[in-house]
């Protein structure tokens, strides 16, 4: 779908992903009209240097979306509560920010006939057996995870309908993305596990694994992520899909490769897992559905995504 000349709202735009995708838009389609919603929780103004559009610094909740647009040709919903570690008496409100902020933006859309790209998240499959299948073994271990679980599951409701009208809605599955822009996260906590062991790894630290570093997850470049989200819009039917390479990577291989890149020879330093209960210990995309009806694939293996992340 061509952008130019229309109207296209990024929530989340200052955000890690957010932010990649405003900057992928207004660079292929220079004549499109570009908002972003992010409150700056957890994304940073510094992201968008350079965005020539419209930013609202404030929650989904609390703006009067038919008042400020009354009309957009397109939404990408990237805005979310991120967090998987949480306290448990700050569960709620994770759950009620992201599930309630998504139920505005569909609502919306499906009112004013606007195509939705909405992001959701691997965190929904838990520890359930590889490859991961929409629909199969979606048992969340977190309230993030939750909170999309459920998101995806209104959008199932509102699939067929969006159809009738001639109009997109896509869910996409994003396994570990990582990439430019994320070092600009709240902390680097936040960041995916590539950026905190490749810094800890420049300040020539051990990098810090837990138990014997074979978990195995599937790390899916930004890249990628940001040329799906505009595949979406010419998908051949409405629906959920998965963002990942289809090949997961254990955690000793990525220090291997991050020790070749920095020409470093550091040993990973093994510690005992604290949280155990809500870990996904194996993460792999099926993403064959993907492929098929959104006509992708990564373009990026881990190596290749590391050199051009840390080496551009």
């Amino acid at each position: 779908m061509d952008l130019n000349k229309k109207k296209v709202l990024i929530t989340g735009g200052a955000g890690f992903i957010g932010s990649n995708l405003v900057m992928e838009v207004q660079e292929k389609y220079p004549k499109a009209e570009i908002f972003v919603i992010d409150n700056l929780s957890s994304g940073n103004s510094r992201n968008l240097l350079g965005f020539k559009g419209d930013i609202i610094t404030d929650s989904i909740l609390n703006v009067n979306l038919d008042k400020i647009f009354p009309k957009l040709d397109v939404i990408f919903h990237q805005a979310a509560i991120t967090d998987t570690i949480i306290p448990k008496n700050e569960e709620q409100k994770v759950i009620y920010e992201n599930v309630e902020s998504f139920r505005r933006i569909l609502d919306y859309a499906f009112s004013h006939n606007t195509h939705l790209i909405y992001a959701s998240s691997s965190g929904i499959y838990g520890n359930s057996t590889p490859p991961m299948k929409v629909g199969q073994g979606e048992n969340p271990l977190n309230a993030y995870a939750v909170s999309k679980l459920i998101q995806d599951n209104i959008a199932r409701k509102y699939f067929d309908l969006f159809e009738k009208k001639n109009l997109k809605l896509v869910g996409l599955r994003y396994f570990i993305v990582y990439g430019p822009k994320e070092y600009y996260k709240v902390t680097k906590e936040k960041g995916s596990l590539i950026w905190k062991f490749y810094t800890q790894m420049k300040e020539g630290k051990r990098p810090v694994l837990f138990d014997n570093g074979k978990q195995k997850r599937d790390f899916v470049y930004v890249k990628d992520v940001t040329e799906i989200n505009l595949l979406s819009l010419e998908t051949k039917r409405n629906g959920i899909f998965n963002v990942g390479t289809g090949k997961a990577i254990n955690f000793n291989k990525i220090i291997n490769i991050l020790n070749k890149f920095l020409k470093t020879n550091l040993q990973p330093e093994y510690q005992e897992n604290p949280f155990k209960d809500s870990y996904q210990y194996y993460t792999e995309a099926d993403i064959a559905e993907t492929k098929e009806l959104l006509n992708w694939k990564p373009k990026y293996t881990l190596e290749q995504g590391i050199k051009d992340y840390l080496n551009p």
